[in-house]
């Protein structure tokens, strides 16, 4: 999440000293650029790798902090949610068994935050998003408590002057509004690094852009939110509507949201990029600055430009320009971000390689992108490959392709020249790329995900298949194998511990009834798909009572009047609970009331019902 130290309000004159800073950074990069001051005859590689941290029942933990604390290492940090944090890899030269070098930190250093993390009562899992997240962890109370991440979240608020509103749909449909920034933090990435010479940045860059697609189709891992079944990479449109600060107006006027694909090719030089973003977003988070770059450049030094990261920090482009100091050089890189975590280290790799090896083996007709693809073109691939992964149909050079042969013909063959052309091991080129070939046959992370959920979910609660299903990535994971020889999950599996809140084993699919309809139709719809407990609504859809099985039972006993409403037999007192109600306390309003349903609320709105057939299985008593 970049800069840690930033303000959560400043003065104008802060403010202003700030784009002064942000002008000069500017200013100084045109001015290394035009002094060939950026480093160049060397590529280097990098990766970020978040994770997630779960219980011992396969739920969100929220103990990332305590878990830094004893790693004590400077290549872990925090992230935005408490069940996050993120390993900062070391970067290395792109040459001979580079890939290795980089796989190897990697397995330690997810093994001595693995050590550290069993030892307090959690493990660490890879993946794009954890399916045991719920609407509960999405509050305030699971944001990692650090000045930027709550800056960051009043920042978009204000910006957005409402509530964040989320609306995905795939095979299921997910509508909901969300006061926080939270669901951001229920995308977890591997995010790559590349190195580039600055005379061919905006060339690269482009390439970047015109290759997401098709590389994107076959590392989809995140087909999951809040148990819906939804994009094969939901990540993708989630952290887009996530932290959209634009209201209805401002989208109708065509302003960018903050996370976004682009809109054009890239022209000039990197600088242009950054123009280009300063233009379109307005500044949300600022620090005290104790140098100013153009004075650092007078002085033969390298500057850091801390003003511009920070700006460019709050901007996530699914490709982006990055600037660094390493050993007293300037650098420029591309971030690749769309890729997700996991499913394993071998598959992560795997997409690594597969990334770096198109990159550096572009074509030379691909130099301008602009003469050879439409922009939009690159960008309906990539949204395509973010909805149905290697089954979407791509336009590559005017033709269709499905996904898997576009990968097959074209990008492992140019996959295979770069890596070569780069020098790297042979045995790290096939070992790494066999992965991607068959991953093309065998299951992708989203296509193993899909059909176990599908599978488990047909005989089971959704909270109990979504727990088997995240062990089951444990497993696997711990196993070091690629998804493609991933078992199925196993319907047998032990769950060392029960469902204890609500929300877990509450039906969430509802049938429910207006005050107003008449009694004959409520009835009638229960016995139909017999149920004995119907949640009843008023015009502004508040719940407003509960029709049972016995207000039926004795409404079709008296048939004195065809014309009853809803609101003439129904109870209007109504005992709810929340999702975060533990199921005991549940259990004890039902005895104590000697009631056998309860609604679920969250924020005055029903989301679920628990039933007395619910909570059998947890009543002990």
């Amino acid at each position: 999440m970049g800069e840690q130290k930033v303000n959560r309000s400043f003065s104008e004159e802060k403010k202003a000293l700030f784009i002064k800073n942000l002008l000069d950074d500017v200013r100084a990069l045109e001015q290394m650029l035009e002094n060939g001051q950026i480093e160049k005859g060397i590529t280097r590689i990098g990766a970020e790798q978040e994770f997630c941290l779960v219980t011992k029942d396969w739920r969100p933990a929220t103990n990332n902090e305590e878990i830094l604390s004893k790693i004590d290492d400077d290549h872990f940090t925090t992230e935005l949610a408490r069940y996050n944090l993120e390993i900062n890899l070391d970067p290395i030269v792109l040459k001979e068994d580079c890939f290795s070098k980089v796989e190897a930190q990697l397995n330690d250093m997810l093994s001595k935050g693995a050590k550290v993390s069993e030892e307090n009562n959690s493990k660490m899992i890879l993946t794009g998003i954890l399916p045991t997240i719920t609407k509960t962890h999405l509050s305030l109370d699971y944001i990692t408590p650090n000045p930027r991440y709550y800056a960051l979240n009043e920042m978009l608020k204000g910006l957005r002057r409402s509530n964040f509103q989320l609306h995905l749909k795939g095979v299921d449909e997910l509508s909901i509004a969300h006061d926080s920034v939270l669901f951001e933090a229920c995308n977890t990435s591997f995010q790559l690094h590349l190195q580039i010479e600055p005379d061919d940045f905006i060339s690269s860059f482009n390439w970047s852009q015109a290759i997401a697609g098709p590389i994107l189709s076959i590392c989809c891992n995140s087909p999951l939110l809040l148990g819906r079944e939804l994009w094969d990479e939901t990540r993708i449109a989630l952290f887009r509507q996530s932290i959209d600060t634009r209201n209805i107006s401002e989208a109708l006027k065509d302003q960018s949201p903050r996370v976004a694909f682009g809109d054009n090719w890239a022209k000039g030089t990197a600088v242009d990029i950054y123009k280009e973003n300063i233009s379109k977003f307005k500044i949300i988070l600022s620090r005290e600055l104790n140098e100013n770059s153009l004075e650092v450049l007078a002085e033969g030094k390298t500057p850091k430009l801390r003003a511009l990261n920070l700006h460019s920090g709050t901007i996530y482009p699914w490709n982006r320009a990055c600037y660094g100091v390493g050993n007293g050089m300037a650098h420029l890189r591309i971030e690749n971000r769309y890729i997700p975590s996991g499913p394993s280290v071998l598959d992560e790799m795997a997409n690594f390689a597969f990334w770096v090896g198109v990159m550096r083996g572009r074509p030379s007709k691909f130099d301008d992108m602009a003469s050879v693809m439409d922009f939009r073109e690159a960008k309906s691939n990539f949204v395509k490959a973010a909805r149905s992964g290697r089954s979407a149909v791509m336009c590559w050079e005017g033709k269709h392709y499905s996904a898997k042969k576009l990968i097959k013909k074209v990008f492992l063959p140019i996959a295979y020249d770069g890596l070569r052309s780069e020098g790297i091991a042979e045995t790290d080129i096939k070992r790494l790329l066999t992965v991607i070939e068959k991953r093309l046959k065998g299951n992708t992370g989203s296509t193993w995900m899909i059909s176990n959920y599908r599978r488990l979910n047909s005989s089971m609660k959704k909270d109990k298949a979504l727990r088997l299903i995240t062990k089951s990535i444990y497993l696997n994971q711990q196993k070091g194998i690629p998804v493609h020889e991933w078992p199925d999950a196993n319907e047998n599996d032990v769950l060392k511990e029960a469902s204890h809140w609500v929300g877990h084993i509450m039906s969430t699919m509802l049938f429910t009834v207006k005050d107003t309809d008449l009694a004959n139709l409520a009835t009638s719809i229960m016995e139909w798909n017999n149920i004995h407990h119907v949640p009843v609504e008023n015009d502004e859809n508040e719940l407003c009572g509960i029709l049972t099985w016995s207000h039926a039972s004795k409404y079709h006993e008296e048939k004195d009047n065809p014309w009853y409403l809803v609101k003439d037999i129904m109870e209007k007192k109504v005992i709810s609970v929340e999702a975060s109600t533990p199921i005991k306390e549940a259990i004890q309003i039902m005895k104590t009331n000697e009631i056998g349903c309860l609604p679920v609320l969250q924020n005055k709105e029903l989301i679920g019902i628990i039933t007395i057939h619910d909570v059998r299985p947890y009543d002990h008593d």
